[in-house]
């Protein structure tokens, strides 16, 4: 994912001359093809968040289009009240990119993992958060942002993520059905998605079909699509690689509630509180039942209560 919007933003650099990069000391090796071409639009900021944050809301109300890269704990939590005042605020066009996703940084250690991002984002009037599974929904996430006349976060795991599917009919904010069934619907958004569609292809030897769907944007949630997307299912789980409470699963309670949509709601999630545990991402996701194998456990449970 991370290769796939540094080409995506390469490529729309040609002809979008307002694009620039705020690094904060970070994404050495990666942006060398892009520093190479336009060696004035990328400025390194150095360790100093909170100021690359508000040079960059600078930037954006002198006209520029602005791509402020870190790993989330740098992009968000440490300048987040730069964020907060400077950006959402100002409903300014500055599109966050968050390297790190989840627990892809396993076994960085608590410091390093993004599980509660999501909480301090949907707190934030004016911000679009993507959370992309694959290349194919990154490249849609860049290309939204670089058009978008309002802030943009854009969280994405590290790198080597499968392709969930080769196109994306319905645009970045819509949610996106990967596998197809009835019954019981998988929603899940980033790199986990991956787990979801691993589960699904192993269990079609017997005979269940559950639906997978990614839903990449967060905020604004496209209810209405979705809704529609899980017409033929009364059972959703919702898998993420995020605090329990706080992300996707709290807001589609809260949404479903106020729609009086009457789903069974189902959360796979990181329970919240401070992970002590070294392992790595595939163990860790393990450990916190958010694995495909703990996904086949929970659609067979679910299986049987509907017979």
């Amino acid at each position: 994912m991370r290769t796939t919007f540094i080409k995506t933003l390469t490529e729309r650099a040609v002809s979008d001359e307002s694009i620039y990069v705020v690094s904060g000391d970070a994404g050495f090796g990666v942006f060398e093809d892009y520093k190479a071409l336009y060696p004035g639009r990328y400025i390194n900021s150095g360790i100093a968040e909170a100021n690359a944050t508000g040079y960059a809301a600078g930037m954006a109300m002198a006209g520029f289009n602005v791509f402020v890269y870190n790993i989330i704990p740098f992009v968000l939590y440490r300048c987040f009240e730069q964020v907060r005042n400077d950006i959402c605020y100002q409903r300014l066009p500055v599109t966050l990119v968050g390297i790190g996703a989840g627990l892809t940084y396993a076994p960085g250690g608590m410091t390093h993992y993004s599980v509660e991002d999501l909480s301090l984002c949907l707190a934030l009037p004016n911000l679009t958060v993507i959370s992309p599974a694959d290349g194919i929904e990154t490249r849609a996430a860049v290309d939204y942002a670089v058009q978008s006349e309002a802030p943009v976060y854009i969280r994405i795991a590290k790198s080597g993520e499968p392709v969930m599917k080769d196109v994306r009919e319905n645009g970045i904010l819509s949610p996106g059905v990967i596998r197809d069934g009835e019954g019981i619907a998988v929603v899940a958004y980033g790199s986990i998605v991956a787990e979801a569609v691993q589960a699904a292809d192993r269990l079609k030897d017997s005979g269940i079909r559950p639906k997978i769907v990614s839903l990449p944007t967060i905020q604004p949630l496209d209810m209405e699509s979705l809704d529609a997307v899980l017409s033929n299912t009364e059972h959703v789980i919702v898998l993420e690689e995020h605090f329990r409470h706080g992300g996707l699963y709290t807001r589609l309670l809260e949404r479903f509630s106020e729609a009086g949509i009457s789903r069974r709601i189902y959360p796979m999630a990181i329970p919240n509180r401070f992970i002590h545990a070294i392992r790595n991402q595939a163990g860790m996701r393990q450990m916190f039942g958010i694995d495909s194998d703990s996904v086949i456990k929970k659609i067979k449970e679910i299986s049987k209560i509907i017979g």
